[in-house]
């Protein structure tokens, strides 16, 4: 199982959310780039990058920031956040990005999720955000009636290949993950399923593991030196059975 260290931007900051509650926001560091070294000195194998002002405005506001890091390390890295255009895209992609992550265009542009699956199958990945069981988007300001595993089936028909699940009642707090939520999803689909939210230490990337689940995302457990980054991708290593 991957584990992929996050780092949430605002205003060119590392910051960590409360159930993605905006007005909960806690600086965790002076320079993205300094934790990004970090995490790569760790030996992470793949970082999450989130633009938390641009998946409010949807645009660009921190692109600067995540491709001075893309430019700097040596890891692969996602972004989300913003991302709203084929332009979007294709200027992340070219800056070295390996993998975008689409979350409001998914729920509310499919011509453009069907485009950029068509153009870059590898490197689309889907980001599924639930309150409730219900697909939210606009940086999680904006609830939809759509069911995440209606949604995941029909993202799997379209041809999307990773899909990053969060349940935003878990996120920040350090409660671990939603495992039935997750379960569900797998037997649901076939496609690669990315864990996000709640992790607090190495029992919940074993309880990930046990699901074989593809990989798994961690930020808050990281900077309250509740998870050490390379236990858990020693963890991550283990086999699932």
């Amino acid at each position: 199982m991957l584990i992929l260290p996050a780092i949430d931007i605002i205003d060119g900051k590392p910051v960590r959310l409360y159930q993605g509650d905006y007005a909960r926001k806690e600086v965790v560091g002076q320079s993205v780039l300094e934790i990004a070294k970090t995490f790569e000195q760790e030996g992470a194998q793949f970082i999450h990058m989130v633009d938390l002002d641009g998946a409010k405005s949807g645009k660009q506001e921190n692109a600067k920031w995540i491709c001075q890091v893309v430019q700097e390390i040596s890891v692969p890295v996602e972004v989300g956040g913003g991302i709203r255009s084929l332009d979007d895209i294709q200027m992340y992609l070219e800056s070295g990005v390996e993998r975008v992550i689409l979350g409001t265009a998914a729920l509310s542009d499919p011509d453009l999720l069907e485009q950029a699956i068509r153009m870059y199958p590898s490197q689309i990945a889907v980001g599924i955000d639930c309150k409730e069981g219900k697909v939210c988007g606009s940086g999680w300001l904006s609830c939809s009636d759509v069911d995440y595993l209606d949604f995941a089936r029909k993202m799997e028909e379209i041809g999307v290949q990773t899909i990053i699940f969060t349940d935003i009642s878990k996120d920040g707090t350090l409660q671990g993950p939603n495992l039935e939520m997750l379960k569900r999803l797998k037997e649901a689909v076939s496609i690669q399923i990315i864990a996000s939210g709640g992790i607090k230490d190495l029992s919940h990337i074993q309880a990930l593991r046990k699901l074989d689940i593809y990989g798994a995302i961690t930020g808050k457990a990281l900077y309250a030196h509740t998870l050490d980054l390379k236990e858990a991708i020693q963890e991550g290593k283990k086999s699932s059975c």
